[in-house]
């Protein structure tokens, strides 16, 4: 009989073990659960995480201002001479090089989208069609800038950044929402 006592004794402190423990680990679960909610970006800053654009008022050679998790973003509609003209510029001739058209959406040439902070010092550039060369120009520094926004001249040492962008219509961006994959097909099977 002193063996069957002996089983049921096992069996309560094995019982009192695990539920001890379960305890532990449902505390630290429910302690950590806040703290690493904290950590997810606020409402108000997954509000900003995209901006939604009307285009259709944008005419030829204009620019706008948006802005874009408090950040004011150049949309211009450039006119074909402005695409020809940053299309023509030799690349390695640039401070940064970067072709025209790695900053625009294929068959969207005429719509770019940048942000609008001097890459010198983070100056906010003139609103387009300043500058030697029809661009942008950064009064604070003499930054120059064409009309893709790249640096041709002054002391800013890159190209004014392109956000992710998407078309949602003809006349409407997403910006901080990347392009849609291209569609692939496959030929014969």
């Amino acid at each position: 009989m002193a063996h069957a006592h002996d089983d049921a004794d096992v069996t309560r402190r094995d019982f009192i073990y695990v539920a001890a423990s379960g305890m532990t680990a449902a505390g630290a679960v429910a302690t950590a659960i806040p703290f690493i909610d904290q950590m997810n970006p606020a409402r108000d800053t997954l509000a900003l995480a995209t901006t939604e654009v009307d285009l259709a008022s944008v005419t030829p050679g204009q620019s706008i201002t948006v802005m874009w998790r408090k950040k004011p973003v150049f949309v211009r509609r450039r006119t074909p001479e402005e695409i020809k003209a940053a299309q023509d510029v030799p690349v390695d001739a640039l401070p940064d090089p970067q072709a025209d058209s790695a900053r625009v959406q294929s068959g969207k040439e005429e719509w770019l989208v940048v942000l609008a902070n001097c890459t010198h010092l983070g100056c906010v550039p003139d609103k387009g069609n300043k500058g030697e060369f029809g661009g942008w120009l950064c009064p604070c520094h003499g930054s120059h800038y064409d009309t893709s926004g790249r640096i041709r001249k002054g002391p800013a040492p890159l190209n004014l950044a392109v956000p992710e962008f998407r078309f949602i219509s003809d006349t409407k961006i997403v910006i901080g929402e990347a392009p849609a994959p291209a569609a692939t097909t496959t030929e014969g099977a």
